[in-house]
C-alpha cells in the first residue's frame, strides 16, 4: 500500500521534525532575516554568511531552503509582492464608482510602494537588472506588468458599461500607474526624497492624478 509523506504539520503532531527544508518556522526566519540584509548592505554587497549570521541559522541550513542569493531575494520579493498586489487588485471592483475605487486604489498603491523594503527591493532590481536580466523581468512581470494588466481589466469593464471612453486600456492603465507614482515614489526610489510620505502628500497626488485621468478618458454623457 503506497503511502503519502507525512507534512511537517503531522510531524509535529507527532512530535517529530519536519524534513530538511520544509519547516515554515525556519523559512519565514531566514526570509526575514534576509529582507533586513538586503534593505540594510545592498544585493551586491551581502553575503549569504551575512543572511545566517541576521537569521541566526548555520549556512549549511541556510543553503537546504535556498540554494543561492539570488533565489533567497527573488523570494523574498515574491512572497510580500504577491501578497500585497492580490489585495491591491481586489480592490478594482467595477461594480463601485470609478473615482471612488482609483483614489484607493492609488492611495493604498502608494502606501505600500513607500514601505522602505520595497523601495530597498526596487534599487536592487535596477542595480543587478543589467548583470541578471531574468531578476528584473520576473520583477517587472509579476508586480508592475501585473497591476497595469489588472487595471486595464477593470477599464475595459468601464469601457463597456459606457463610463469611460479609452482607446487603448494598457496604455490608460500605465498611464495612471505613472502619475500616481511620479511625484513620490520616483524622486524616493533615486534619492532624492529621504523621509517616507505622509498620508497628506500621498492624498494630494493621488486626487490629482485621478482628477486628470478623468478629464482624459471620462464618457462624455457619463455620470
Amino acid at each position: 500500500m503506497e503511502t503519502r509523506p507525512a507534512t511537517p504539520e503531522v510531524l509535529e503532531r507527532r512530535g517529530g521534525r519536519p524534513a530538511a527544508g520544509t519547516d515554515p518556522n525556519k523559512r519565514r526566519q531566514i526570509l526575514e532575516g534576509a529582507g533586513r540584509v538586503f534593505s540594510t548592505l545592498g544585493f551586491d554587497a551581502a553575503s549569504m554568511n551575512d543572511v545566517a549570521r541576521e537569521a541566526k541559522v548555520s549556512k549549511a541550513t541556510l543553503y537546504v531552503y535556498f540554494q543561492d542569493k539570488e533565489h533567497l531575494f527573488t523570494s523574498i520579493c515574491a512572497e510580500r509582492r504577491d501578497r500585497n498586489i492580490s489585495e491591491l487588485i481586489s480592490l478594482l471592483d467595477p461594480q463601485k464608482p470609478v473615482r471612488a475605487t482609483l483614489l484607493q486604489f492609488g492611495t493604498e498603491m502608494m502606501r505600500l510602494l513607500s514601505d522602505p523594503f520595497v523601495v530597498a527591493a526596487h534599487r536592487i532590481v535596477i542595480g543587478v537588472a543589467e548583470r541578471m536580466p531574468e531578476i528584473g523581468t520576473e520583477f517587472f512581470e509579476a508586480g508592475p506588468k501585473r497591476m497595469a494588466t489588472a487595471l486595464a481589466a477593470y477599464i475595459d469593464a468601464h469601457i463597456a458599461a459606457g463610463r469611460l471612453n479609452v482607446p487603448n486600456s494598457y496604455l490608460a492603465a500605465a498611464q495612471f500607474l505613472e502619475l500616481v507614482q511620479s511625484l513620490i515614489f520616483r524622486p524616493r526610489l533615486y534619492g532624492a526624497i529621504t523621509e517616507r510620505p505622509t498620508d497628506q502628500e500621498i492624498d494630494a497626488v493621488v486626487e490629482s492624478a485621478v482628477t486628470m485621468f478623468l478629464a482624459a478618458y471620462r464618457a462624455k454623457d457619463a455620470n
